[in-house]
Order: structure tokens, then C-alpha cells, then sequence
């Protein structure tokens, strides 16, 4: 695999001679972290992600809300729709801000940013169908599937998107 390409693809998604480095990379992104071992600024970047992720979780229901009720699109579309503009503002904050690490170039970060992202979206549309399905209304459940995926979403975007 060339390195750009291992730049761009998660280091789960590696050629079979590449396994060993892939495995080290794949529990670095995907493990807990050890409470023991951060530092202040650790924690300050852990307030800063969630103040972003605030205002994204504002933007994002307000789209929301003025798609779906505003614009009669359906509940999956209008969280589609929100997701783009959330997505959009929360990278560049994230980006210049929050992680402040510029080790990978804009088109990197982006791409990495966007495929957590995606991730984080398809995972927060099934958490909004089930809580639909059961009878919740569509913004309030909606605002429970953004929530259920944060705390993932800042562990791969901090290890791997913004490293």
C-alpha cells in the first residue's frame, strides 16, 4: 500500500503484510482511554470537542427542525440534510480549535473527519428509526441518536482524524 493511501484508509483497512502495524493501529484508535495518564490538556480538549459538539447539536436540530417541519422533507432526509451542515461547521472548528493539530494535511483531516462522521451518522440514524418505530416524536429522538454517538465520535476523530 502506497502512503498516501495509508494517510487516507483506516489502519483497519490494510494489505495482509501490513497486519502487524495494523493491529497496533487498530487498538491505539479503538481502546479506552487510560484516565490515569491524561494531561490538562487532554481534558481542555475534551471541553473544546464538546463545545463544538454543542453547536453542532444545535445546528444539526435546527436544520432539523426547519426541514421537517418547516420544509415537509421526510425525518431520514431531513437528518441527512442536517448532518451536512452540522458536519461542515463542526470540521472546521474541530479542525482549527479543538485538536489543533495539523501533522495531516486539510484534504486528510477531512476525509478521516468525514468517514467518522458517516459512521457516526448511519449509527445515529438506526438509534432515530428504533426510538421513531417506538413511538418517540422525530426531534426529540433525533437529539437522542446525535447524543449516543458523541462519545465515539471524539475518540476515533482525536486518535485518528486530527492526529
Amino acid at each position: 500500500m502506497t502512503a498516501a493511501w495509508r494517510v487516507l484508509v483506516p489502519s483497519f483497512i490494510v494489505a495482509v503484510q501490513d497486519a502487524p502495524s495494523a493491529r497496533r493501529g487498530r487498538s491505539r484508535v479503538l481502546a479506552l482511554p487510560d484516565l490515569r495518564r491524561t494531561s490538562p490538556e487532554d481534558w481542555a480538549q475534551l471541553v473544546r470537542f464538546c463545545v463544538v459538539g454543542a453547536s453542532g447539536y444545535l445546528v444539526n436540530l435546527a436544520v432539523f427542525s426547519v426541514l421537517f417541519e418547516g420544509m415537509g422533507l421526510h425525518y431520514r432526509l431531513a437528518a441527512v440534510g442536517a448532518f451536512c451542515v452540522a458536519w461542515t461547521t463542526n470540521f472546521v472548528l474541530n479542525k482549527h480549535w479543538t485538536f489543533r493539530r495539523h501533522g495531516l494535511s486539510t484534504l486528510q483531516q477531512g476525509t478521516r473527519n468525514l468517514a467518522v462522521s458517516l459512521i457516526g451518522l448511519a449509527l445515529s440514524l438506526v438509534f432515530l428509526e428504533i426510538l421513531v418505530q417506538f413511538g418517540m416524536p422525530e426531534i426529540p429522538a433525533q437529539a437522542i441518536a446525535i447524543a449516543a454517538v458523541t462519545p465515539v465520535s471524539f475518540l476515533i476523530n482525536r486518535r485518528w482524524s486530527f492526529r
